[in-house]
């Protein structure tokens, strides 16, 4: 993985759903994080619902931390609904961390 998509991975962690007390990365809500040869971010990211009370704010928050990234030439982020979230993809730790 490279340094660049790191960093980026790093800046995602300090984002937190304000339902769940996990970062976003954790929880699964990042589907596709992909960097290309000019250093623009591609991200499909999901939430955990249609109905969250975040559905606006939160892809902004994402799109931004990641551009505060040194390298990161743009950010194209996508919001996706399909697959539907659910704890299946949390990661290992975040279950942990919700006695899960």
């Amino acid at each position: 993985m490279s340094n660049l998509k790191n960093k980026i991975i790093e800046e995602i962690k300090k984002i937190f759903d304000p339902e769940i007390p996990v970062n976003i990365y954790e929880l699964g809500l990042i589907y596709k994080l992909e960097v290309d040869n000019q250093n623009k971010v591609i991200v499909d990211m999901t939430l955990t619902s249609p109905n969250c009370p975040v559905a606006e704010s939160l892809p902004n928050q994402v799109k931004n931390n990641i551009m505060k990234v040194e390298g990161v030439s743009d950010v194209n982020l996508n919001l996706v609904w399909e697959p539907p979230w659910d704890k299946d993809k949390m990661s290992e730790a975040a279950k942990l961390q919700l006695n899960l």
